[in-house]
């Protein structure tokens, strides 16, 4: 039998999903670089196998359990159906209904949403955090915490069905949670040695490589059209092309708006706060990504410029984030789910079929009051959560190394080598020895001189 067009829409959808999904895995790469290049060169390696071993763990308790509760059924609280990946029939996941790809495109896609809400946590427990923390909060974040919230706001949940709350692609559900969860672990975590002064003003404490966090920004920028596009789940009719355009709109204005805030404060376009800037541009314009016209995602990015650098400056001076999470993350993730409320177009929350207009199209604050009633929900259950299993984390296993190993640097401590070994022993053949002659190897003979001696 001959294929027909109806035949070559799920392959088209499932190769769209599948692409996007890639681009969205793609930003562990980004996730690793910033924290490494945020990161004193001591503490640089370690940041190697936590992203792998996260990424790996969250895959497989993902696969047996959270994809079910996420997504598995319409239940207001949680999902049902699907554990270990036992069905391919997409009527069992209605959320995901409405695209025609394949379930296991869909699975692999809310995977690496999971995997990148994971790796928003660590940013700010840098340098001073045992690496079996990450394990232990790794299984219940990615098993439970991240798939009850996600039901509600992205399954079908009471968020979304009972009252409409919107989050296209997640600035609550992917970062904002990201960025509670950090939160409650560094409240019980503390501040790095040397962090604060006696009288508590915070000392600078600066990464080891600024190139490397240019590098994770533009590596985030780039995966996060497979986020935000990639949210239409799919590719016919060409709706992910306006999602793109809205995020890449949104996050230059974030970059614009940081490099204004940044220079009017410090009289410095400081590099770090210029690439917080992009980054806290696009966690705010996940949210409406699906839900504004073009001329609002300029405004939303601008705003998330300012603030994050406002923010970062603030929490500074009372909490050790070093690489900006709680404002890049969670401030903007905030002010982003807001500006649905604010921004949403008639017309697109019509073609979503989710909550309605924003204020300044209906002139009523009810979509506005939603969006804050989701905000709180989520804040609250996943600090809760959160906090509750890094308490006893903290109580058993450990939350912090110890003074003398943090001194030593959680590379040699934790995995008995150094991220740059030559910094901080000596290793056979690193030693530095100046040529005689400046270029050329010792004894060497001029290309053109060995020509003419052939020659002669």
């Amino acid at each position: 039998m001959e294929p027909t067009l109806n035949d070559a829409i799920p392959a088209i959808e499932t190769i769209w999903v599948l692409a996007a999904a890639i681009l969205v895995m793609f930003m562990q790469v980004g996730f690793m670089f910033l924290e490494v290049g945020f990161s004193r060169m001591k503490n640089a390696g370690t940041i190697v196998p936590k992203v792998l071993a996260n990424f790996s763990i969250a895959a497989l308790c993902y696969w047996a359990v959270g994809f079910a509760l996420a997504f598995g059924g319409g239940g207001w609280f949680a999902g049902t159906e699907g554990t270990f990946l036992g069905t391919s029939d997409g009527e069992l996941f209605p959320a995901l209904a409405f695209s025609s790809a394949t379930v296991p495109a869909k699975f692999f896609f809310q995977f690496v949403f999971c995997a990148v809400s994971l790796a928003i946590v660590w940013g700010t427990t840098l340098e001073r955090i045992k690496f079996g923390a990450y394990l232990i909060y790794a299984v219940i974040f990615s098993a439970l915490i991240y798939p009850l919230i996600s039901h509600w706001i992205f399954g079908g949940g009471w968020l979304q069905a009972n009252f409409g709350m919107q989050d296209f692609a997640g600035s609550t559900v992917v970062h904002l949670m990201g960025a509670t969860g950090a939160l409650a672990a560094l409240l019980l975590l503390g501040p790095r040695q040397g962090k604060y002064t006696r009288d508590g003003k915070p000392n600078v404490i600066p990464g080891h490589s600024m190139p490397l966090v240019g590098l994770a920004v533009l590596v985030l920028w780039f995966g996060w059209f497979g986020f935000n596009a990639g949210s239409t789940l799919g590719a016919i009719g060409g709706r992910f092309a306006e999602v793109a355009v809205v995020t890449n709109l949104g996050a230059a204005a974030g970059v614009l708006g940081a490099l204004l805030t940044t220079h009017l404060i410090t009289r410095t376009f400081d590099i770090g706060m210029v690439g917080n800037g992009a980054i806290a541009a696009l966690v705010a314009i996940t949210a409406p990504s699906g839900y504004v016209e073009y001329w609002a995602a300029p405004i939303i990015g601008a705003v998330a410029g300012v603030l994050v650098v406002v923010c970062i400056i603030a929490i500074d001076r009372v909490l050790d984030d070093p690489v900006g999470a709680l404002s890049a993350h969670g401030v903007a993730g905030i002010w982003g789910t807001l500006a649905c409320g604010l921004f949403t177009s008639p017309r697109l929350a019509e073609l979503n079929a989710i909550g309605e207009g924003g204020l300044f199209y209906t002139g009523s604050f009810e979509q506005l009051g939603v969006q804050a009633l989701g905000i709180v929900a989520s804040f609250t259950a996943v600090f809760c959560a959160s906090f509750l299993v890094f308490r006893l984390i903290k109580a058993t296993y450990g939350l912090r190394v110890s003074a003398e190993e943090e001194r030593r640097g959680l590379d040699i401590v934790e995995h008995g080598m150094w991220g740059y070994p030559e910094q901080f022993m000596p290793v056979p053949g690193s030693e530095y020895h100046p040529p005689n002659t400046p270029g050329a190897r010792q004894g060497a003979v001029p290309v053109g001189l060995a020509a003419r001696t052939q020659e002669g």
